[in-house]
This record gives structure tokens, C-alpha cells and sequence, in this order.
């Protein structure tokens, strides 16, 4: 996922691109304990779904791990 290439057709929000990397953490149609940052700039969660993410952008997704 990070650091790998992923295809992308044409732009896509943010929330769309986490749910297919994701699918795990998405619960009832909304991705919990994620961050994203695109070319090194977090993006805050409510703008997720106006924040495209388009071909050649570099994006990086952290999940929370519980845990010790």
C-alpha cells in the first residue's frame, strides 16, 4: 500500500481511495482510526470528500494498531 504504486482512472475523494485500500477499517460506510496526508500535508477528516486525490499524487495512509 504505502510506497507502492496504485492505479487510478481519474480523480477520487480521499474517503473513496481509503475504502478501496481499506476496506477493513471502514465501519458502516465510514473509515475509523485512519489518517491520510497527501504530498506530505495531512488532511484533515472533513475534507476528506472534497480533497481529490488525482494520478501522480503521493498519498499515505496510517491505520491505528492496539496493542503493546
Amino acid at each position: 500500500m504505502n510506497g507502492e504504486p496504485y492505479p487510478l482512472d481519474g480523480p477520487v475523494p480521499v474517503t473513496d481511495l481509503v475504502a478501496r485500500l481499506v476496506p477493513e477499517v471502514v465501519v458502516d460506510g465510514v473509515p475509523r482510526g485512519v489518517a491520510v496526508a497527501v504530498d506530505d500535508a495531512v488532511v484533515p477528516r472533513g475534507a476528506w470528500d472534497r480533497t481529490e486525490i488525482r494520478p501522480g499524487m503521493r498519498v499515505e495512509v496510517v491505520t491505528a494498531v492496539q496493542g503493546g
